[in-house]
């Protein structure tokens, strides 16, 4: 899985006024209908095979559509004037933004699913099983659905078949230092919420009264767990819960949808995504889970117990290479990160950016796009898993300003009507061409077109061995062998590849040995040389042979922030 992440709402916004706090009609939106096959075809055509579409279900928003028989949201409990598409409202009905007509809105995503497959693309979906927004009531949901809450004793704080959690006896209190919209009025912007009993927040605050820091504009779900009384666990007879959550999930596979990022995977029982894979897998065992999670020890659980296909892997890979950039960790770190998922490794998805994390080109990642291709091609290549760009990481997007909700942090946002300005310049008034892109850009996306095609073209990176020279080559401590680069080889039946990726800012002439057992396992025995390779769109030794010395000793030059491949034929 190669997999492009889109904002939907930001991804083909043209508009370029970016007022703080802007509204729609201000600051634009983008469309379903703007995922043309032309622009479709260019992200296919670039190495992806999966597009996560994110924000995709409705979720409460500060936009009236009123005139549509869709009720104003309480801004108190909102997000940014766009909201987040955390907070859902609706699952079984799509966000009105996104849609050039609001009565047909369904319709237009079961168009956006069918030109995605026509363009060769698998569809993702988030499913948010955690929390829903504060204002949760469906007016889409198919005849003879109960709502999540409508049968719930609202008198107890736990019951199994409830689908909440309770406060009772207390009224819910938005946060006092909570200033929805900063200086814009609004007409449900009052500091009050009608909720009695107060429901327990999103991320498990069991208090009538949350923070302003808390996802006090969620409510969480009950999936059987008592978390009062010692987290003891109600899971026979079925809770509700998750009876409602599996037919969910069955609703947007039938019309189409490939797979689901499954948000905080771990705020759900494990025995839950056990029970609801298999039920959604038995009838459409092609649809793959993943699963955003954080805490590394239960990465095999949620594997081999959950049945999730893919985890993120954010703590450990990604945030070992955010270190090596910012100079406060190096590459000797990064063997222990394959170490430790010695079998889960194919289940790894791998990324440098997504919708919650800071841009590479940002002063608070890297300070310079260019960063971003030495990390990529080693999350790239190292392993078998899966990887994913954010739209926008290609050209070098460094998400500059403050646009409302989101401050000046180094993320684009996912709580405002925004454009993405270096996103825009590809997009060209609709032409999905690059040419307002300036050469800098224009070679960044090159690189990653590189990366991308190179992942599915090699049969060594695809389906290949991996065998770490990074260890062996550091702790006998070579001449010209620095903690700032890192190799590796890649093999298969029809080809052995040396990768080296150097995450300096200058280039690093690199001199290392591959040792006896590398040569047994790839099935090489006698002497080798290097090949440089013929024409291919991945990135090869810039020079035509590479010196090659006694012992296997291989010396060439890795430039500055940058990777190389090469291909090690046996000596004929």
């Amino acid at each position: 899985m190669v997999l492009y992440q889109v904002m939907t709402r930001l991804f083909g916004n043209l508009k370029a006024t970016n007022a703080p706090w802007g509204t729609r009609e201000q600051n634009g939106v983008g469309k379903f209908n703007d995922f043309s096959e032309k622009s479709l075809r260019e992200i296919r055509n670039m190495g992806f095979t999966h597009i996560w579409y994110t924000g995709v279900i409705e979720h409460a928003l500060l936009t009236d559509f009123t005139d549509f028989g869709i009720p104003l949201n309480d801004a108190d409990v909102v997000k940014g004037r766009a909201g987040s598409p955390y907070a859902i409202k609706d699952y079984y009905d799509v966000n009105p933004d996104l849609a050039d007509s609001v009565p047909n809105r369904m319709e237009e995503f079961e168009a956006l699913i069918h030109r995605s497959h026509q363009a060769g693309l698998q569809v993702l979906l988030d499913f948010v099983p955690n929390h829903v927004a504060r204002e949760y009531a469906s007016d889409a949901k198919p005849h003879g659905t109960m709502d999540f809450g409508e049968e719930d004793d609202r008198n107890l704080s736990f019951h199994p078949q409830n689908n909440f959690y309770y406060v009772p006896g207390e009224d819910f209190q938005v946060p006092k230092d909570y200033d929805s919209l900063g200086p814009h009025a609004f007409p449900t912007k009052d500091g009050h919420f009608a909720e009695s009993p107060a429901k327990v927040t999103g991320n498990d605050v069991f208090s009538a009264h949350p923070s302003v820091d808390d996802w006090f504009e969620t409510i969480k779900l009950n999936y059987g767990i008592d978390y009062l009384n010692g987290g003891t666990k109600h899971f026979d007879p079925i809770p509700d819960t998750w009876i409602k959550m599996r037919d969910i999930l069955l609703f947007w596979a039938a019309k189409g949808v490939d797979g689901f990022r499954c948000d905080m995977a771990e705020m759900v029982p494990v025995e839950f995504w056990k029970w609801v894979i298999r039920e959604v897998k038995r009838q459409y065992p092609a649809v793959t889970f993943t699963a955003e999670i954080y805490n590394p020890g239960n990465y095999r659980n949620y594997i081999f117990l959950g049945g999730f296909d893919y985890l993120y892997d954010k703590v450990e890979l990604y945030d070992t290479l955010k270190g090596i950039i910012q100079d406060r960790s190096s590459t000797d770190q990064i063997p222990q990160v394959w170490q430790s998922q010695e079998g889960i490794g194919d289940h790894m998805l791998r990324f440098l950016e997504n919708h919650d994390e800071q841009r590479i080109a940002s002063r608070f990642f890297a300070g310079d796009m260019r960063k971003g291709i030495p990390m990529m091609a080693l999350s790239a290549f190292m392993h078998r898993g899966p990887i994913m760009i954010y739209f926008g990481q290609e050209v070098g997007e460094p998400a500059l300003g403050d646009s409302g909700f989101s401050s000046d942090d180094g993320r684009t946002t996912i709580f405002d009507y925004w454009g993405v300005p270096e996103h825009q310049k590809w997009l060209n008034q609709g032409a999905f061409d690059g040419k307002m892109l300036p050469p800098a850009q224009a070679q960044l996306r090159q690189k990653y077109i590189e990366i991308l095609r190179a992942t599915n073209d090699r049969p060594a990176i695809r389906q290949g061995g991996f065998f770490d020279l990074h260890y062996f080559n550091r702790n006998h401590q070579y001449h010209g062998y620095s903690d700032r680069i890192f190799t590796f080889l890649r093999h298969s039946e029809k080809e052995v590849l040396l990768i080296a990726v150097n995450l300096r800012e200058a280039d690093e002439e690199v001199q290392l040995k591959i040792p006896e057992d590398a040569w047994q396992k790839m099935g090489m025995t006698t002497p080798i040389v290097i090949a440089k390779e013929q024409e291919h769109s991945i990135t090869f030794a810039r020079q035509s042979t590479v010196r090659y010395e006694e012992q296997t000793e291989l010396r060439f030059i890795v430039p500055a922030v940058d990777y190389v491949i090469l291909q090690l034929n046996s000596k004929t």
